[in-house]
């Protein structure tokens, strides 16, 4: 069984996936990168306006699911330099402040939209 989260509160989906999926307790928030879902625009910028941005779109992909940063479990980060790890790292220890979730996070050769960063999510119910 599985219920299918759809949300204004982040990017509308560019492909045929979800935005979030919710299964037996969990939620799996789809790779997010940095896409204005007001105007489904990709927000040009630096790793670390980027890094907030796709932090922002999972936050309101999370709450319109009936969760929040505090629920997240585990979390994927695929940098297409990992030289900027450290300015993503900084700007996403501001969204998980305590008890942060377990993470990877790897250097992939390109990402859609040519972004800088991308982000998924599980999170518990």
């Amino acid at each position: 069984m599985k219920d299918i989260v759809l949300t204004d509160r982040g990017p509308k989906p560019i492909g045929p996936y979800s935005q979030a999926v919710k299964s037996n307790g969990l939620l799996f928030v789809s790779g997010q990168v940095a896409i204005d879902p007001r105007s489904n625009e990709f927000v040009l910028g630096d790793i670390r306006q980027q890094t907030e941005r796709t932090l922002e779109n999972l936050k309101g992909i999370l709450e319109a699911s009936g969760a929040n940063l505090h629920h997240v479990v585990k979390t994927t980060v695929f940098l297409k330099d990992m030289n900027d790890f450290a300015a993503m790292n900084e700007v996403y220890g501001r969204f998980f402040t305590a008890a942060p979730p377990a993470r990877s996070t790897v250097q992939v050769a390109r990402l859609p939209k040519d972004a800088l960063v991308e982000i998924e999510v599980i999170a518990s119910l």
